[in-house]
């Protein structure tokens, strides 16, 4: 009987209802895991292949191997998937130990001075400190540690960020510190980001709007007295009103920027064939690596990069999400406070790059030539995967410890 009711092809109706049901998920949506591992992977092709492109002219003048940025590059990508890896393996409970976190913030503290006393200067700015052959710039370790321990602060506080404004009090103090040690370097770029990040953290934990006014007052006098009472950062503000008016001197960059995204127009001048990179754009391969290249893969290229950006931005509001929805609130302020890092050094550098916004030190993440950004965004895409992992494997009971 079996024999008759089976189809040409060799299958009884059962085994067609079976494999049907078997195929629905092809087309399911993909997880945010696999997005995430996919858009970071993209970018840092793309990066490899521009940084190559943007800096073999700088490295030529400077009599250095013509691929000695492509090379540290690479090197600090292989060094961040080491160390991304071991992030994804860490058990998430040791992450938010109260010892663990208030360690890393010492650390971090103490790193800030020691760049203070013992960094080289660059470009005017002591931000870099030397680990054995490599420099090093703390603000970038910075971010990823006032994320974790910002998310744990307001779970283990939660009624005074809530009610009252012992909570603000609180942070306040090490607002003070982090102002003073950043602001001396100086590195108002990635204060402005820390600042901003906790601010949200704050907010969607359920901060009073009185408490957020506060301190986006404080910050916003804060901010406004930096740049009123230091020449160069007002004119960094105000150049960029007027990217032409003064094309030999404060908008030599910029203008130089917009100059490369006008020639690039839709596809393009092709790869490698960029005029501004050759000292026109001082240091192409870096803050200014997305002018090359709308050089010189036009605008197709520069809403490819973007895209992937927002990808990544997207995989971890996800995992932030679902985090949020298993009830595991450390969890999700941490991806959330990630996806806010990276959106906002992403609307940063590439409206910086257009002239939409002043001028920034700030890299676009896992694009731009930079060894620290490069290593820290690797390392909190490993607690990103960690947490898409295993969130959902956690047991109710066990949710609130994280």
């Amino acid at each position: 009987m079996a024999k008759d009711t089976a189809n040409a092809s060799g299958y009884t109706p059962n085994d067609l209802s079976k494999r049907k049901q078997d195929n629905t998920g092809i087309f399911s949506m993909p997880s945010a895991g696999s997005v995430l591992i996919a858009s970071v992977g993209c970018l840092m092709v793309l990066s490899l292949i521009m940084v190559a492109s943007a800096s073999i002219p700088f490295a030529n003048m400077h009599h250095m191997d013509p691929l000695y940025f492509f090379k540290h590059q690479m090197t600090y990508m292989l060094m961040g998937l080491v160390a991304g890896y071991i992030a994804y393996k860490v058990r998430l409970l040791w992450m938010y130990d109260m010892l663990a976190l208030a360690s890393s913030l010492l650390l971090v503290i103490l790193l800030l001075i020691a760049t203070l006393m013992f960094g080289d200067a660059i470009n005017g700015s002591k931000r870099w400190i030397e680990i054995g052959s490599f420099n090093f710039q703390v603000a970038e370790l910075a971010k990823l540690v006032m994320v974790m321990f910002t998310a744990d602060f307001v779970v283990r506080r939660g009624n005074e960020v809530r009610q009252g404004y012992g909570g603000i009090l609180r942070m306040g103090l090490l607002f003070g510190i982090l102002v003073g040690l950043f602001l001396s370097q100086p590195d108002f770029g990635s204060l402005v980001i820390i600042i901003g990040v906790i601010l949200l953290i704050f907010f969607v934990a359920g901060a009073p709007w009185s408490q957020s006014g506060i301190l986006l007052a404080l910050g916003s006098v804060g901010a406004a007295y930096a740049v009123m009472f230091q020449e160069y950062r007002m004119t960094r503000a105000t150049s960029f009103l007027d990217p032409f008016d003064d094309i030999q001197g404060s908008d030599y960059q910029l203008a130089r920027s917009l100059i490369a995204f006008g020639r690039g127009e839709v596809t393009g001048v092709g790869y490698g064939e960029s005029v501004q990179k050759l000292a026109h754009l001082p240091e192409a391969h870096t803050d200014f690596l997305l002018a090359i290249t709308g050089e010189e893969l036009g605008l197709v290229g520069v809403l490819t990069v973007l895209t992937l950006e927002a990808l990544v931005v997207a995989s971890a509001m996800r995992i932030s999400y679902n985090a949020l929805k298993n009830r595991q609130m450390r969890l999700s302020y941490s991806a959330f406070g990630f996806a806010v890092i990276f959106i906002g050094q992403g609307i940063i550098n590439s409206g910086m790059n257009m002239g939409l916004m002043p001028t920034k030190g700030l890299t676009l993440p896992f694009f731009s030539y930079g060894g620290s950004s490069m290593l820290v965004s690797m390392i909190m895409v490993g607690i990103l995967l960690n947490i898409h992992k295993h969130s959902p494997n956690i047991p109710s009971a066990q949710c609130r410890h994280y």
